[in-house]
């Protein structure tokens, strides 16, 4: 049975974008969704050319609102906020597990150009590491 999975952050124009691609290119027999409590009017430009440099193409991904979800039922939600910085969204719908993988919003970084771009680097990198942890660790070891 596919395994239905909700990537939510605040924006939903970096942090679970990435996820959703990530989460994508581990299996593709997923089906994976991001979005947002507040959703930004586009993906981050800075997240699709990070992506990019890892050979990922999330070009075609676009925010979308929390909302549009809560009819649906997912295996998992999951919240990549900054626990420090920002508040959760709380998904009301039908979920089996709710999990939280936090991280820094790239988007606050500061600096110039290729400071920020440091910082869109580190975190593609720790959700990477962290989503292939969870992958590994749970979902596939659920889908057997």
């Amino acid at each position: 049975m596919k395994q239905r999975i909700l990537i939510l952050c605040t924006g939903n124009s970096c942090r679970s974008q990435m996820a959703e691609g990530f989460l994508k290119s581990f299996d593709s027999s997923l089906e994976v969704f991001s979005a947002g409590t507040k959703s930004a009017p586009k993906v981050s430009s800075k997240a699709i050319l990070v992506m990019k440099e890892i050979g990922m193409d999330i070009s075609n991904h676009y925010p979308k609102t929390v909302d549009q979800f809560l009819s649906q039922s997912f295996d998992y939600v999951i919240t990549v906020c900054d626990n420090a910085k920002q508040t959760c969204p709380v998904f009301i719908g039908n979920v089996k597990h709710r999990v939280h993988i936090g991280f820094d919003d790239p988007a606050d970084a500061t600096g110039s150009e290729e400071e920020i771009l440091a910082v869109f680097r580190r975190v593609r990198n720790e959700i990477k590491k962290e989503f292939y942890r969870f992958y590994v660790e749970t979902i596939s070891k659920e889908s057997r």
